[in-house]
């Protein structure tokens, strides 16, 4: 196989993988939340919709914000160092401008954070 295509190919496999394993892990959420809901029902418990709703939502504290921008803003620093560490020819540009887009969405989240409406009654 021609060292040309591995780089793209493997890309493609580990992309494939990554969003695999998320659909995979969301399922299985999923499926335990449904499994302790029929286990209150069988139980007798009366569970409300506002309950149910609570359950199927992940918990927001006030830094889930920060912690999406400083995830965000490493990913595209990431790909902008690689940009200036690897020799690919014309690839440094173009990483450099794949860089700025989670970047910008990191500091989107860094405003949002900062600026955004909280919810302190949890």
């Amino acid at each position: 196989m021609q060292e040309d295509i591995v780089v793209p190919v493997a890309l493609f496999i580990m992309l494939s993988v990554i969003f695999g394993l998320w659909f995979m892990f969301r399922y299985r959420t999923r499926t335990e939340l449904q499994r302790t809901v029929r286990a209150a029902l069988d139980k007798g418990q009366e569970l409300t919709p506002e309950l149910i709703e609570r359950l199927g939502q992940p918990r927001q504290t006030p830094y889930t914000d920060l912690r999406k921008a400083l995830i965000w803003i490493a990913v595209g620093l990431g790909f902008m160092v690689a940009a200036f560490v690897f020799d690919w020819g014309m690839v440094d540009q173009s990483l450099l401008g794949v860089g700025a887009f989670p970047l910008l969405i990191g500091v989107a989240y860094l405003v949002m954070s900062r600026f955004g409406e909280r919810d302190t009654s949890s």
